[in-house]
């Protein structure tokens, strides 16, 4: 027989979790006075830490704003230099155009069809050397014409002399009749006229043989343009004519183009600043891109005398030696000149200069100390400094670093 079930026993109950294991002693109560003393130590641990914050801040306002007033009554201090004269010789790289020393283009004098010629493009020829030969028959017959008419006037004149001696006789006759009273004194007289036309007859047969001899040697003339000659020593740089080709005397059909380069003619256009500089012989190097390492020396040959009115340059002339042919007409050419400066010329620091509505000036600090400003002319720029030509006469001393704080008659302080 089983025994009866136990009823379940409880475990007796655990402290609370907020149980420190230990109890706290009761809160002190906040009396007056210690309130009021705690207040009063608050307060005067912000005033000290106020105090240590803003003092120091407001002695060190004070001092900065005294030393302004301090700086605003001074006189700025400045940096002076002195302007530097430079060299007067001005190097100047200016570009040109190779054009041949002489050049021209061979024109017919008279004409005819092209027989033959013997010279082409790039062939060198000399003076008077023949490049063409031209047939004209229409000058041989006026020449054949012209000889005849020459026989003609030759005839003419025996003729004329003929009848002159005729009435020469004729009046010698009449002299001795009239006095014997055989002819009468009108017939002498006309015999007299008579001779004296046929005496001009044979003037003006003369003339005409004169006239005949000129007109032939005139077609000779003529005739000996039928060679074309190379006027000078050059280089052929163009043929327009074939054989068989009609030509005609003028200036409508151009045969050959021929071309002296050597030496060459490189023309430069030159600055008016520099232009009374220039002198003859002055020497002058070229530069081509196609032989950038080699310059060709050459001399200044001749100059215009005048400034172009569009440009206000004045063209010159260099002359180079070109034996070889390697300078060739047409080239871009750079052309190098070392010519001394018409005036003087001062050089500044480039930050020295104002730029304003009053135009280019610098400023000058006078005996006095005092600023005074004064406009210059500037002859160049190269960057740090700059060169002046008018304005300046090398005795002043120039603010060396300009300033907008800076005005006309304000007193400074030089810096040494």
């Amino acid at each position: 027989m089983s025994s009866p079930e136990r009823p379940a026993q409880t475990p007796p109950p655990g402290p609370p979790a907020d149980d420190l294991g230990f109890d706290l002693p009761p809160p002190a109560a906040m009396t007056r006075t210690r309130g009021l003393a705690l207040g009063v130590g608050l307060a005067v641990a912000l005033g000290a830490a106020f105090a240590a914050a803003y003092l120091p801040r407001r002695s060190a306002r004070a001092a900065l704003e005294e030393g302004v007033r301090a700086a605003e009554g001074a006189a700025p201090r400045v940096v002076v230099v002195s302007p530097q004269p430079v060299s007067s010789d001005r190097a100047l790289v200016l570009p040109g155009s190779i054009q041949p020393l002489e050049e021209t283009v061979v024109y017919p004098r008279v004409s005819g069809y092209v027989r033959k010629w013997s010279a082409d493009i790039g062939d060198k020829v000399e003076e008077g050397q023949v490049l063409a030969e031209i047939d004209t028959p229409e000058l041989d017959q006026e020449l054949a014409q012209a000889r005849a008419q020459l026989v003609q006037a030759n005839a003419g004149l025996v003729q004329a002399q003929a009848n002159r001696d005729l009435s020469r006789s004729s009046v010698q006759r009449y002299q001795q009749l009239v006095p014997a009273g055989v002819a009468p004194q009108e017939e002498l007289e006309q015999r007299q006229g008579q001779a004296h036309v046929a005496e001009a007859s044979v003037t003006v047969a003369q003339a005409a043989i004169t006239a005949q001899q000129a007109n032939i040697q005139r077609i000779l003339d003529l005739k000996k343009f039928a060679k074309i000659a190379a006027p000078f020593a050059g280089t052929v740089t163009s043929r327009t004519i074939d054989r068989g080709a009609l030509v005609t005397a003028g200036n409508g059909t151009p045969l050959f183009r021929i071309a002296a380069t050597d030496p060459v003619r490189v023309f430069v256009g030159v600055p008016q600043d520099v232009a009374p500089s220039v002198r003859v012989d002055a020497p002058a190097k070229v530069t081509v891109r196609e032989f950038a390492a080699q310059p060709f020396q050459g001399t200044i040959a001749r100059t215009a005398g005048a400034l172009d009115a569009a440009t206000r340059t004045m063209n010159t002339e260099v002359r180079v030696p070109n034996p070889d042919g390697r300078l060739l007409a047409g080239m871009y050419a750079e052309v190098a000149l070392t010519l001394p400066t018409p005036h003087r010329v001062l050089e500044i620091p480039a930050t020295a200069l104002y730029n304003d509505a009053k135009g280019l000036r610098v400023a000058v600090v006078d005996a006095g100390s005092k600023i005074r400003f004064a406009p210059i002319t500037v002859e160049r720029d190269t960057g740090a400094t700059i060169h002046v030509s008018t304005g300046l006469d090398g005795s002043e001393r120039i603010v060396k670093l300009a300033s907008a704080e800076l005005t006309d008659g304000m007193a400074v302080e030089v810096l040494k």
